[in-house]
């Protein structure tokens, strides 16, 4: 009888030793004699000595900072880019059989597509379209991953750092074309004034009384100027208003001088 309570406590000692936790972002994998048995849910699981063995994999979406890669475009210009890339493990068994270090497959991965990615274009496009090579480069790292039981949720270009010489060229670049926009912009101010003018005397010669209601304007602006000497030019409507009358003329210049 002792015995058997002496096996019975061995027993029960060796199960409670056997008992393993796995937390709820977590997934295990046990192998039975090295063959793979089944994925451990969260809570407690029995993994026997000697019979079991298992590893613990994190379900968690993980982030990769992916080093500066040296790389050149399409045109030839060198460049170092870097990334940051998000993937999450959707199948533990895959992950932890299929490739020896997912972590650092991941990564390696990640550095070789993207510098392919980024000599398959041009440097303008590589700055105008960030958000698309991003998206093309998590296509293909999704696709490579895939028979690992990885999941690849987003890739993100941080920064492109261009050579000193590079970034004084595209400086000049775009200072010459906001000079560009602004002669631009100059001209059709000055087409849509010329226009404007032009509308204006279409009216004022149109109209009776108009251009004598200008000049009335006009006078009356001068008015309030300080100046010791003003220049004003008498529209040649006005003056043609004097033709054939001589002795009007006369007098208005008498008038001016007495003034």
């Amino acid at each position: 009888m002792p015995l058997v309570i002496i096996i019975i406590i061995v027993i029960a000692f060796i199960i409670i030793g056997s008992l393993r936790q796995i937390n709820e972002y977590e997934r295990g994998v046990r192998f039975r004699f090295g063959r793979f048995d089944k994925i451990m849910n969260p809570g407690l699981n029995l993994v026997l000595p000697i019979i079991h063995s298992f590893k613990k994999v994190d379900i968690r979406t993980k982030a990769v900072d992916v080093p500066a890669q040296d790389a050149i475009t399409a045109d030839n210009v060198s460049i170092k880019i870097n990334a940051v890339l998000y993937y999450k493990i959707f199948d533990a068994s895959k992950a932890i059989i299929a490739v020896e270090n997912f972590q650092f497959a991941v990564a390696q991965l990640a550095q070789t597509t993207m510098r392919n990615a980024v000599g398959a274009v041009t440097l303008d496009e590589l700055l105008g379209s960030r958000d698309k090579i991003s998206d093309q480069i998590c296509s293909i790292v999704d696709e490579a991953t895939d028979p690992w039981g990885i999941k690849i949720e987003n890739v993100e270009l941080k920064d492109v750092s261009l050579p000193e010489e590079m970034q004084r060229v595209i400086a000049k670049v775009a200072e010459a074309e906001r000079e560009k926009n602004a002669v631009i912009m100059k001209s059709v101010g000055e087409v849509e004034s010329a226009e404007n003018l032009a509308k204006a005397a279409t009216i004022m010669g149109s109209t009776p009384g108009a251009l004598h209601l200008r000049t009335l304007s006009t006078l009356n602006d001068l008015s309030s100027d300080q100046s010791n000497t003003i220049i004003f030019a008498i529209p040649i409507e006005v003056l043609e208003a004097f033709k054939g009358h001589p002795d009007m003329v006369s007098n208005v210049i008498n008038k001016v001088k007495k003034d």
